[in-house]
C-alpha cells in the first residue's frame, strides 16, 4: 500500500518527500524536475511502541511502515499528454491514495507556473485533468457496457446505471470519490477500474513558518472549498521541515520545534495521516527478541493478522492471545496481565483492534 505525492510543479513536493524518508531527492527551482517517481519506506512514528520498548526492553524494535511515492508536478493538459501528462497519471494510478500538495505561501523567488499563488485554483487544475482521464476511463467502459445491456443482461444494465451515474458526476465537475454508490456495487462495477479520483486524498497545504502553527489565508480557503469531500486538511511548513530533518542532535530538533510552537514535527502527522489513509491499523508483537509493530487493514481478522507474519501462521491458526495495549501499560508486563487474568484468548471470527498486543498458536 503506498501513497503518491501529487501537486503542481513548484509546489514543494520533493521537499516533502525528502524531509518523510530522510532520501534526498532532487529539488530545484524549475518543472518537471521529478520525473521518475522517487519511492520511500516511511517509518510510522507510534508512541505506543516507545512505551512498550520501555517496558520490555527488546533486543530490537521494528516499527510500521509506509510507502511514500514523490511524483512528477502535473500541468493543465495533462490528461491529454501536456508535460509529463501520461506518465503522471500512470504513476498516481498505481498508488493506493493521494497527498495533495497545496502551495499556500508567497515568495516571489520561488516560481509558480501560473506566475500567481492560488491554492484553489491549483486544485481545480489538477481535479480538472484527474477527472478528465477517469472521464476516458468510463467512457471506454460504458461503450462496451451499453451493447450488452441492450441485450437484456441485468448485471449490464446495472453496470449501465452505476457507470453512467459516475459519467455524469464527473462530467459536472465531481471526483468519483464524492459519488453515493452502494458498496457492494461499488466493489463490483467500480473498484475495478481503478479510477484515479476515487482514491481517498489528503490536502496538505504548504505554508511558511511562521503560519505553521495556526495557517493563514490560503490554508482558510482549502479548508472552506473542500468541507463536503470528507477530506483531512493538514498544514505544514515544509521547508522548516526540511530544515529540522537536517538536525542530528535530538535536542536541537526539540528546541526548533518550540520555537515554532510544536509539539512534534508536522511530518510526523502527516505520516500516521496517510498511514490511517490508507485505511492501515497496527498490532503488536511483544518478547525480549523484538518488539514490533506489524501493519493490517482495518477490519482484518485474527487468522489474516497472523497471515502478515507468515502464511503458515493464517493456514493453522488455532486462536490468539491478545492483551490490549493499555492494559499492557496498566500492568507492566505480559506475565502480570496473565496473574491478574487480563488475556484474552480470541478465535478466527475475532476482528483485530488497532493496538491490540497479539501472540498467535497455530498448527501446520
Amino acid at each position: 500500500m503506498k501513497a503518491g505525492i501529487v501537486g503542481l510543479p513548484n509546489v514543494g513536493k520533493s521537499t516533502l518527500f525528502n524531509c518523510l524518508s530522510n532520501a534526498k531527492a532532487q529539488s530545484a527551482n524549475f518543472p518537471f524536475c521529478t520525473i521518475e517517481p522517487n519511492v520511500g519506506v516511511v517509518n510510522v512514528p507510534d508512541p505506543r511502541l516507545e512505551k512498550l520498548e520501555s517496558l520490555v526492553n527488546p533486543e530490537r524494535v521494528v516499527p510500521a511502515t509506509v510507502e511514500i511515492v514523490d511524483i512528477a508536478g502535473l500541468v493543465k493538459g495533462a490528461s491529454k499528454g501536456e508535460g509529463l501528462g501520461n506518465q503522471f497519471l500512470g504513476n498516481i494510478r498505481e498508488t493506493d491514495a493521494i497527498i495533495h500538495v497545496l502551495r499556500c505561501f508567497d515568495n516571489e523567488n520561488i516560481v509558480h507556473v501560473d506566475n500567481s499563488v492560488n491554492p484553489i485554483r491549483d486544485k481545480e487544475t489538477i481535479d480538472i485533468e484527474l477527472q478528465l482521464k477517469d472521464l476516458e476511463t468510463v467512457d471506454k467502459k460504458l461503450e462496451k457496457v451499453k451493447k450488452a445491456a441492450r441485450t437484456g443482461n441485468k448485471d449490464a444494465i446495472r453496470e449501465d446505471e452505476v457507470l453512467s451515474s459516475i459519467k455524469t458526476a464527473l462530467e459536472s465537475g465531481k471526483s468519483v470519490r464524492t459519488v453515493q454508490i452502494d458498496e457492494k456495487l461499488r466493489a463490483e462495477f467500480v473498484k475495478p477500474l481503478q479510477f484515479i479520483t476515487d482514491k481517498p486524498v489528503l490536502y496538505l497545504c504548504n505554508v511558511n513558518d511562521d503560519a505553521a502553527v495556526s495557517g493563514n489565508e490560503y490554508v482558510e480557503k482549502v479548508r472552506e472549498l473542500v468541507k463536503d469531500e470528507n477530506a483531512e486538511v493538514l498544514v505544514l511548513a515544509v521547508g522548516t521541515e526540511a530544515d529540522i530533518t537536517e538536525l542530528e542532535d535530538y535536542e536541537e530538533r526539540k528546541e526548533f520545534l518550540s520555537d515554532m510552537g510544536l509539539d512534534e514535527p508536522g511530518s510526523a502527522k502527516l505520516i500516521r495521516s496517510a498511514y490511517k489513509l490508507l485505511n492501515q491499523e497496527t498490532y503488536f508483537t511483544a518478547g525480549v527478541k523484538e518488539v514490533r509493530a506489524w501493519t493490517i487493514n482495518a477490519g482484518s481478522t485474527a487468522p489474516q493478522a497472523a497471515g502478515v507474519i507468515h502464511t503458515d501462521f493464517e493456514k493453522g491458526f488455532i486462536r490468539a492471545e491478545v492483551i490490549k495495549y493499555d492494559t499492557y501499560v496498566e500492568y507492566g508486563s505480559e506475565q502480570k496481565v496473565k496473574e491478574a487474568g487480563k488475556l484474552k484468548v480470541e478465535g478466527k471470527e475475532y476482528i483485530v483492534q488497532d493496538g491490540d498486543i497479539m501472540h498467535f498458536l497455530f498448527n501446520v
